[in-house]
């Protein structure tokens, strides 16, 4: 292409994609975009000039040893890799750069490795670990787990909700109905039970008061408050363990208080500041400076720090300013549900005014509401909750299957089998989107779920323990041939592109599909293409192949957070 359209072979690799695999027919292998390489191709270059452009580049080009059939689309031109080379390169690939293979293409060799700060998950201390902070981590998990495995550089922030008047009704609570024991063992739980106990007006106006001495650094009330802390990020990161997360530092809205009141000065210098008649400060943010939009940073009574992520606060301000100057990254992502859209637009909004042109690079990733996630025993409370019940439900599954008699440990599998059903059933449509959540529509074996992964990777697995690894120096490509075997063979040709959509808008669903369609071409050509039974020639040549789909199959869930299990 290169020679017959004088343009350099780098400039072409973006015009030049796999061809998505199709059951109906037989497709060819790549497809150059005839729009894309064409001089002065504007929107308004009618289809049918398109077509006949292709045509006749078609026309121009000739077939060789590697390109054995060329023909023109709609606006494509349409290339068939001679299938030998095809199985064999594409083996080779996949052997050699193992779990690298897809991320080592040279589609990503113009992508600058960067240094990325993300924060998600993010619970509230004695709150509720509702539904939302886990969207929140396994999404987060996601971004970070894909950045890592691209070569950038990136720090996994959780940022506490660990402040405010709650702590104050903690604290009263404690003094009244605490239990050191208790608060040792089971922190989350406790303090959830203390929260719900000090709820009348009487601790209220006490709350108050303990709230201000904390902030006024109190000793004995701030050592209480930091074992509430203490205690419950251990019991969060036991937690993170079973569902494969981890962080590279806990921070939270204690950590900036002294630092918000330096931003409210600084927003003061910078006569950005406006003081209500009621006393609250504001910053305008409307175009014609007329108040018609403005956003909240300090409220009018003593405790002004403390302010909910729904008023867009000091304490935020301060937390990203400081992020920046200690990480210098060259990407900030926060990771929270859409309602906080609008906090978010006016804290970069004020990051702006206040002239820090860094904030051109902190993006807001937001994802769309679950409903419906209840447990047998009635509404989700804690994380854990979660966990056991998915745990508990697959355990049962897999019990009643006729095959799960000698797996060693049953729990452990459950768990991870479990946990890839809620990772796929909340990953598959737009982040964006709302979605009804179904324990038996995740769980279920067949279909587009994350058990069905599971399954498929077992099922491979066992090909390999069964037969031995195939070792790829013997292999005569000549034996996959079948169509059933291109199919898996081109599948595996289109995994770069599929990482590379994922990376550009950070949405996990091109993964997703692109695993599930594996794993049911895995499943028909394992039907169609027996290794048992086979000529040792044929043998190790699908046993290749089935390797190589475990192989990537296996990359792309631990991308999504998912742990590949190998029996079931």
């Amino acid at each position: 292409l290169s020679k017959v359209l004088d343009l350099p072979p780098e400039n072409l690799i973006k015009s030049i994609s796999a061809v998505p695999v199709s059951k109906k027919r037989h497709v060819a292998d790549f497809q150059l975009s005839i729009a894309s390489v064409i001089e002065n191709s504007s929107s308004d270059c009618l289809a049918q000039d398109l077509h006949l452009q292709a045509q006749k580049l078609a026309e121009r080009l000739k077939c060789d040893a590697v390109v054995s059939e060329i023909s023109a689309g709609p606006g494509t031109v349409n290339f068939t890799i001679n299938r030998e080379l095809l199985a064999k390169a594409v083996l080779q690939q996949v052997f050699k750069d193992g779990s690298e293979y897809g991320v080592k293409s040279e589609i990503f060799s113009a992508v600058p490795r960067q240094k990325a700060v993300i924060e998600f998950s993010s619970p509230n201390i004695a709150k509720r670990f509702h539904i939302g902070h886990l969207r929140s981590t396994i999404v987060g998990n996601f971004i970070a787990n894909l950045k890592l495995a691209l070569g950038h550089e990136v720090v996994r922030i959780n940022y506490l909700g660990d402040w405010g008047m709650q702590f104050g009704l903690l604290g009263v609570g404690f003094q009244s109905f605490g239990n050191k024991e208790k608060l040792k063992s089971s922190p989350l739980q406790h303090l959830f039970e203390i929260n719900k106990a000090a709820e009348d007006e009487n601790t209220k106006k006490l709350a108050k008061d303990f709230f201000r001495k904390l902030e006024e650094h109190d000793e004995e009330t701030l050592s209480l408050w930091k074992q509430f802390r203490d205690f419950s990020i251990e019991e969060y990161v036991q937690i993170y363990k079973r569902l494969g997360v981890h962080f590279d530092e806990y921070s939270g809205e204690s950590h900036y208080r002294e630092k918000a009141q330096e931003v409210l000065k600084m927003l003061e210098d910078k006569g950005l500041l406006q003081k209500t008649t009621k006393g609250t400060g504001i910053v305008d943010l409307s175009e014609k400076k007329d108040l018609s939009s403005v956003c909240t940073v300090m409220r009018s009574d003593g405790t002004s720090l403390y302010i909910t992520r729904q008023v867009s606060s000091s304490v935020d301000l301060a937390a990203a300013i400081d992020r920046m100057n200690k990480h210098s990254c060259d990407t900030m992502i926060y990771v929270t549900d859409k309602s906080q859209s609008h906090h978010f637009q006016q804290l970069f909004q004020i990051l702006k005014l206040m002239g820090y042109d860094w904030v051109e690079r902190c993006q807001h990733v937001s994802f769309g509401l679950v409903q419906g996630m209840k447990t047998r025993r009635g509404e989700v409370i804690f994380l854990e909750d979660v966990l056991n019940e998915v745990r508990s439900r697959m355990l049962q599954n897999m019990t009643s299957a006729k095959t799960t008699k000698e797996i060693q440990d049953p729990m452990e599998t459950a768990e991870k089998v479990g946990l890839a059903a809620l990772i796929i059933q909340d990953f598959r449509g737009l982040l964006s989107s709302d979605y009804q959540f179904s324990w038996d529509r995740a769980l279920q074996s067949r279909g587009d779920t994350g058990v069905f992964l599971q399954y498929t990777h077992a099922r491979l697995h066992s090909l390999e323990r069964t037969h031995g690894n195939a070792q790829l120096t013997d292999v005569n490509v000549a034996c996959l041939q079948e169509p059933d075997a291109i199919s898996v063979l081109q599948h595996l040709l289109r995994y770069d592109e599929v990482l590379y959509r994922s990376s550009q808008d950070l949405q996990p669903k091109h993964i997703v599909s692109y695993l599930l369609t594996l794993s049911h071409l895995a499943a028909v050509a394992h039907k169609t293409l027996p290794v048992r039974g086979s000529t040792p020639e044929v043998a190790q040549a699908r046993l290749c192949l089935f390797q190589a789909a475990r192989s990537v199959l296996a990359n792309g869930m631990k991308l999504l957070g998912i742990t590949p299990v190998t029996q079931m």
